[in-house]
């Protein structure tokens, strides 16, 4: 059987990720050695780049479309976590060996349905082979009115802690994919699951938060490990409360069978919700951005002054007593 042969580099370009380009006209369809872009006018940029590796942040036998979907959805999050709007993006692939035609195709069409919902268009990249294993590197590119970026760095004392959506529901998706919740109901992990697979970059609620926030950042590494990253920047300390924190349904059907699963919920990241503090006086405006945006915006603790040298966050149990957590959240290293 004659085996059919596969394009090349620039045969891959030209007949999968141009067409993802179409709408960018600075992109001159991926023929040149680089984009044009311009910003709009008193617009700053803002980018963010992530990389994915098989085996190590999605499993090697996991859907193409899954994967490029939530390789643009995390780069995105990034940018809400800065308030910017996206723009453009670039991508590199370095595909192993055993690729084939029906892989890419499902992969770009991940892409595709993707960078529609957010409008915003593929402008450049790079495509390669590689031994090893499967590489994708998104970076994206996104804008907002000069001066008007979101930081980590901006909480100060006395301000609450707000996060968006619920909590834990990625981490537990994962241990559901990994067989480590049985037990638990199918419409409860597939819940779960949707969640681990699909984040919902927050664009929109990132995009006004300029002059209620103070802190901002979004949730990738866990909530504890992240709002510690806002205490370091800040140069405060933080306490949240746990009876506080929102889980969702099937997160908390989860810790009816296995309690611990509650730490993992804090800990385990992927969550990519936004975590913000902000001055009490912004509350009624919190609120009613919730509101608008059908998004629930929850309370869970406050910023307070830095009692060592570095920022440190106390999870506060429902028995009131302060948690001794095994870690604080995902590392790369």
């Amino acid at each position: 059987m004659n085996q059919v042969k596969k394009p090349d580099e620039f045969e891959i370009i030209s007949r999968f990720f141009a067409p993802l380009a179409e709408n960018a006209p600075g992109a001159f369809g991926l023929t040149d050695d680089g984009a044009v872009l311009s910003p709009e006018k008193g617009a700053d940029i803002v980018v963010t780049t992530d990389k994915l590796v098989a085996g190590v942040h999605f499993p090697i036998d996991e859907s193409p479309d899954l994967i490029a979907s939530r390789l643009l959805a995390v780069n995105l999050s990034d940018l809400a976590a800065m308030g910017a709007k996206p723009w453009a993006y670039t991508l590199s692939i370095a595909l192993p060996e055993n690729w084939d035609i029906q892989w890419l195709d499902s992969f770009v069409g991940g892409l595709a349905g993707a960078q529609e919902a957010f409008s915003i268009s593929l402008v450049g990249g790079d495509t390669v082979a590689t031994p090893g294993p499967l590489t994708v590197c998104l970076t994206a590119l996104g804008h907002i009115q000069k001066g008007q970026e979101l930081r980590r760095s901006g909480a100060e004392q006395g301000d609450d802690i707000y996060v968006s959506g619920t909590i834990g529901d990625a981490a537990l998706g994962l241990k559901v994919q990994k067989g480590e919740i049985p037990g638990l109901s199918e419409k409860h992990s597939t819940a779960l699951l949707a969640r681990f697979h699909q984040p919902i970059p927050r664009v929109q609620l990132g995009g006004r938060l300029w002059g209620l926030a103070h802190g901002v950042i979004d949730i990738s590494d866990g909530l504890v490990a992240d709002l510690s990253h806002i205490c370091r920047a800040s140069k405060c300390d933080a306490t949240i409360d746990i009876a506080q924190v929102p889980f969702s349904e099937p997160a908390r059907a989860a810790f009816d069978l296995d309690g611990a699963l509650k730490e993992t919920a804090i800990t385990g990241g992927d969550d990519y919700e936004l975590l913000f503090t902000a001055p009490p006086s912004s509350a009624e405006d919190i609120g009613d951005l919730s509101k608008e945006l059908r998004l629930a915006l929850t309370l869970i603790g406050g910023i307070g002054e830095m009692a060592g040298d570095a920022g440190s966050v106390k999870v506060v149990g429902e028995s009131g007593k302060e948690l001794t957590l095994i870690r604080d959240g995902y590392r790369h290293f």
